[in-house]
């Protein structure tokens, strides 16, 4: 072979070979792009999670640091050996979240249904039925202790007016009435969340549908238990499900306006988290009632999925 031939020879390996290397760079780009976001998934998810797990069997409470060490399953032992207000708290938080998605989905629901009607001022409408869940927490606390107030509260001069009771009641600071007063200021500000979902779902529906159950006879009822219900099932499920969890970790509204009072009758397994975590510090048992509830919301989270057969054709 000539030195022409070879140094042609040479030149077409080299052409050859660029595009593999090319090929190596473009395959590792996606993950670069990636990158960030996963490592603050990693730094602001799954390491809390870690350290959660981590000091569930560990003895670490601040108030006596001498007792601090390992503790293997101690602190779970303990719940559900010698814990009285465990039970109680979690039968409170079961209470809690099939009171408050069985009530927000009916009428989160039913308010999706009337927006997705066509009248005049529709989308004022709509906005306005959307202010409570863009207020926070906080403040929708203070709206409700002060409608709830028996000195000046609007629910006791409403009701006394309509002779519904004859004095002035303390709705928060009653064990009969509490956890009532605290599941309608909460279905207030949890209803838009269902509507909003429901409604854009209620949207997507396509209009044939309707017509050919019109065609084959069917009224509205049949219409919305035959066409409406099924097109709904997997937002329902989803949102039903992000709503039990968000519901059952709910703090901000109970902690604002009783405290988990009186006498535990709101108190909720997240609210003694947070009693034993944040104001007992006893971080090593608050974080094993933390990993309980994980694994409860976890079971449940599957369970539910596989029973209502989501994203699965019936």
């Amino acid at each position: 072979m000539s030195l022409r031939q070879e140094v042609n020879a040479s030149v077409v390996s080299m052409k050859n070979s660029k595009p593999s290397k090319k090929f190596k760079i473009d395959k590792w780009i996606p993950y670069l792009f990636i990158l960030p976001s996963t490592l603050m998934i990693v730094t602001f998810l799954f390491y809390p999670i870690g350290t959660v797990f981590y000091y569930s069997v560990q003895n670490y409470d601040v108030s006596a640091p001498f007792y601090n060490g390992f503790a293997g399953l101690d602190n779970f032992i303990k719940i559900f050996t010698q814990d009285k207000l465990f039970l109680p708290s979690l039968m409170t938080s079961f209470k809690w979240v099939i009171s408050q998605v069985g009530l927000q989905l009916i009428f989160g629901l039913a308010f999706a249904l009337l927006l997705n009607q066509k009248f005049r001022f529709r989308g004022a409408v709509r906005a306005a039925a959307f202010i409570p869940w863009a207020i926070s927490g906080v403040l929708a606390s203070v709206m409700w202790s002060l409608m709830y107030n028996e000195h000046m509260g609007v629910f006791n001069d409403l009701l006394m007016r309509l002779g519904l009771i004859s004095e002035s009641k303390a709705w928060l600071a009653d064990s009969s009435t509490a956890f009532a007063a605290v599941v309608i200021a909460e279905l207030w500000r949890g209803i838009p969340f269902f509507a909003i979902t429901l409604l854009a779902s209620l949207q997507s529906i396509p209009e044939e549908l309707y017509e050919a159950a019109r065609v084959d006879g069917a009224g509205r009822w049949k219409s919305f238990i035959f066409v409406t219900l099924p097109q709904l099932k997997n937002t329902i499920v989803l949102t039903t499900l992000l709503r039990v969890i968000w519901e059952f970790n709910n703090v901000d509204l109970l902690f604002n306006l009783t405290g988990g009072g009186p006498a535990h009758s709101t108190t909720t397994l997240t609210m003694y988290i947070a009693e034993q975590a944040v104001h007992g510090s006893n971080f090593g048992y608050g974080s094993a009632l933390t990993v309980i509830a994980f694994g409860i919301l976890l079971v449940f989270a599957a369970v539910y999925l596989r029973i209502t057969r989501f994203e699965r054709e019936d």
